[in-house]
C-alpha cells in the first residue's frame, strides 16, 4: 500500500510540474524554459565524446527520441521516490522536488542563449507542485492509517505463531478470561490474549509519522471506509494527472502555433543570379536500390545537438561578422536575399558516418557567396578560423582559406529548391563543400567571428575530434544488399556512390571475393562538389557460396581509397566498403 501510494504522489506530482512548466513555457513564448528539452540539451552537453558517438552511431536520426525517453524514464523513477519521501514526512518529499527543479534551473540557463525569463516555468512549475505533493501525501497518509486501522483484528481471531517479520508485540502468553470494566476498553500498550497485532504495530513507524498543519487532509478521511477513501484518493490523483497532461499538450500546441513551418513554406525565394545548368543527361542510372542522385529533403540526413529545433523569423534574423576584420557587418534575412544568390549541387557527409554509413546526402542548395561577404569585411592578417554560432549555441570552425578559396562557400537559404527546412537551418546555413559538416555546415548561423584556432575551440575539438576535417575520398556499395541471395549464372549490377567533394571522383573499382579489381562504369555528373553514381556488372559465373564485395574510388588528384580501418573519430572513417553476399544454384 505504502508503495503504491507513494508511486501515486509521486508521478502524480511530477506530472503538474511538467505540466505548468510547459504551458507557462508556451505562453511566454520560452522554448528554453521547458523543462525536458533543457535537460535534454544539458546532457548532451555534458555527455562524454564516446558515449555521444555510440549513441549517433547506434540510434543515428532517432538518438534525440532515445535521449528524451531516457530522461522520461528516470524523471518517473525520481518522482516515485520523491512521492515516498513526502508520506513518510513532507519535508523529504520538498527536498526531492526542491532537487527536481534546480537541475530544470540549470539546465535552462546553462543554454549559451539562455535569458533570466526562462527560469519561470520551471519555477512556476514547481511551486504549484509543491502544493499537489502537500495535498497528496497528506491524504495518501490518511489513507496508509486509515488502512492499518481496518484491518486490526477482533479479539476473536486466533493468534499467529509469531508476529510478522520485523514486528513485535506483548501480551500475556495464555489466553484467560476477557476482563471487564472501563479499563478493558482502553488502548495499552498490549495486545489481549487471543488476538493479532494490529497492522500499525509492525507497519514502518516512520512510513507515517505526521508533520504539523500537512495533514488535514488526511483526517478527513478518517471517517471513511477504506474502499471509498482509496477511491477517492486514486480519483482525484487521476483528475489532476488528466488535466497536467492536457497542460502539457496544451502548451506545447500553442508553442507549435507560433513555429515558423508556416512562414517557410509560404516563402518565396529570388531567382538565383548564377543558377545551376539542367542536369546532364545519365546522371542518374536508375537502378532499384540505388541511391538517387539528389537526396529528398525529408530523406537528408540530420545529425546535431538540438532536442528542441530553433525556430528563428526570417524578420527575426541577422547574422553577425565581427572579430578580426576591418569593418564589422550585420545582415538581415532581406539583406542577404538581395545579394547575389549562387546555386550549386554539393554533398555534405557527417564525420560521424560510418564507412559505406548512411549519414550523407547530396542537394542543390542557394545561398549567397560566403566569400563575397568576408570580402567586404576585410580579413586581417593572421586570421585562419571562422567561429560560426548557431542559434542554439553550437559551434563550428571553418578554416579560412576553404572558404576564400573559389569554392562555392553558401550562406545558405534555399535546399532543392524550396526554403530550407526548419530541421536544416532555415533561415539560413552554412554549406562548404569539401569540409566534413561539424566544421563547415553550421545550422541557424547567428554569427561568424573571424579569428584563429589557437584563440577558439569549437564544440568538437574539446570532445576529441579534429580542428579541420577535409571530406575523405569514399565509395558506398548500395546494391546487392546482401540479404538475399544470388542465383549463379545471371547478371547482377553491383551499383552505389562515391565521392570526394571539391576533387570530384575519377574512377570506382569493384573486386569479388578477393580477385582483380574491375573497373565500374560512372555516371555522369555535373561539377566535382556532389557524389557520382556507378555500377559494375557481375556475371555470377561462379560455384555456391558466400563471395565478399568491396569497392574503392579514386578521386581527380589521383588519390585512390585506402583499405586501412579507420573508426570515424577523430576526423573520419576509412576502408574499403564490403557487402557479403551468397550464391545459390
Amino acid at each position: 500500500m505504502l508503495a503504491a501510494a507513494g508511486a501515486v504522489v509521486g508521478i502524480v506530482t511530477a506530472l503538474v510540474a511538467l505540466g505548468v512548466a510547459q504551458l507557462i513555457a508556451a505562453i511566454l513564448a520560452s522554448p528554453i524554459g521547458e523543462p525536458i528539452p533543457a535537460v535534454g540539451e544539458m546532457s548532451i552537453n555534458h555527455t562524454p565524446a564516446a558515449l555521444k558517438n555510440f549513441a549517433i552511431r547506434e540510434f543515428g536520426s532517432s538518438d534525440k527520441t532515445v535521449l528524451v525517453w531516457g530522461i522520461r524514464v528516470v524523471l518517473i523513477i525520481f518522482a516515485i521516490v520523491i512521492g515516498a519521501l513526502a508520506i513518510r514526512k513532507l519535508w523529504l518529499g520538498l527536498v526531492g522536488l526542491a532537487v527536481f527543479a534546480g537541475i530544470g534551473l540549470y539546465a535552462t540557463q546553462s543554454q549559451p542563449t539562455a535569458k533570466p525569463a526562462d527560469v519561470f516555468p520551471t519555477v512556476i512549475g514547481a511551486v504549484v507542485a509543491a502544493f499537489a505533493l502537500r495535498y497528496f501525501s497528506g491524504v495518501a497518509r490518511g489513507l496508509v492509517r486509515l488502512t492499518t486501522a481496518s484491518v486490526s483484528p477482533t479479539p476473536t481471531q486466533a493468534p499467529p505463531a509469531q508476529p510478522p517479520s520485523g514486528g513485535e508485540y506483548s501480551g500475556p502468553a495464555e489466553s484467560g478470561p476477557a476482563e471487564s470494566g472501563p479499563a478493558a476498553s482502553e488502548p495499552t500498550g498490549s495486545v489481549p490474549a487471543g488476538s493479532v497485532p494490529p497492522a500499525a504495530a509492525w507497519w514502518p513507524a516512520e512510513a507515517i509519522q505526521s508533520d504539523a498543519g500537512q495533514d488535514a487532509a488526511g483526517r478527513e478521511e478518517a471517517g471513511q471506509e477504506p474502499a471509498q477513501s482509496r477511491r477517492k484518493f486514486l480519483v482525484s490523483g487521476a483528475v489532476v494527472a488528466g488535466v497536467s497532461l492536457v497542460s502539457y499538450a496544451g502548451g506545447s500546441w500553442l508553442a507549435n502555433t507560433r513555429d515558423v513551418n508556416a512562414v517557410q513554406q509560404a516563402l518565396k525565394l529570388p531567382r538565383p543570379a548564377s543558377p545551376v545548368p539542367p542536369l546532364p543527361p545519365g546522371t542518374d542510372l536508375r537502378i532499384p536500390g540505388l541511391s538517387a542522385f539528389v537526396t529528398p529533403n525529408s530523406s537528408f540526413y540530420r545529425v546535431d545537438t538540438a532536442i528542441v529545433l530553433p525556430e528563428i523569423l526570417p524578420a527575426h534574423w541577422q547574422l553577425r561578422i565581427h572579430g578580426m576584420v576591418r569593418r564589422e557587418l550585420v545582415l538581415t534575412f532581406d539583406d542577404l536575399l538581395r545579394r547575389p544568390l549562387i546555386e550549386d549541387w554539393i554533398t555534405l557527409c557527417c564525420v560521424s558516418n560510418p564507412v559505406a554509413g548512411p549519414y550523407i546526402g547530396n542537394a542543390k542548395w542557394l545561398g549567397a557567396s560566403l566569400r563575397s561577404l568576408l570580402q567586404e569585411a576585410g580579413i586581417k592578417a593572421g586570421a585562419d578560423q571562422l567561429f560560426c554560432t548557431s542559434k542554439d549555441g553550437f559551434t563550428s570552425g571553418t578554416p579560412v582559406q576553404t572558404a576564400m578559396d573559389g569554392r562555392d562557400a553558401l550562406l545558405a537559404v534555399a535546399m532543392n529548391g524550396t526554403a530550407l527546412p526548419v530541421e536544416h537551418g532555415f533561415p539560413a546555413r552554412l554549406v562548404i563543400p569539401g569540409l566534413y559538416g561539424y566544421v563547415s555546415a553550421c545550422k541557424w548561423i547567428v554569427d561568424v567571428e573571424v579569428t584563429t584556432y589557437a584563440a577558439n575551440q569549437a564544440y568538437w575539438v574539446p570532445r576529441g575530434w579534429d580542428q579541420q576535417a577535409p571530406v575523405k575520398t569514399e565509395s558506398r556499395i548500395d546494391v546487392p544488399t546482401g540479404n538475399n541471395p544470388i542465383k549463379a549464372g545471371r547478371q547482377i549490377s553491383i551499383a552505389g556512390v562515391a565521392w570526394a567533394q571539391h576533387k570530384g571522383i575519377d574512377a570506382v573499382e569493384v573486386r569479388v571475393a578477393n580477385g582483380p579489381w574491375q573497373q565500374a562504369r560512372l555516371a555522369a555528373v555535373p561539377g566535382i562538389d556532389c557524389w557520382r553514381q556507378w555500377v559494375y556488372d557481375w556475371d555470377v559465373n561462379v560455384g555456391p557460396g558466400s563471395y565478399v564485395i568491396e569497392s574503392r574510388a579514386t578521386d581527380k588528384t589521383g588519390y585512390t581509397q585506402t583499405a586501412l580501418q579507420q573508426p570515424p573519430e577523430p576526423n573520419g572513417a576509412s576502408g574499403y566498403p564490403s557487402v557479403a553476399v551468397s550464391v545459390v544454384s
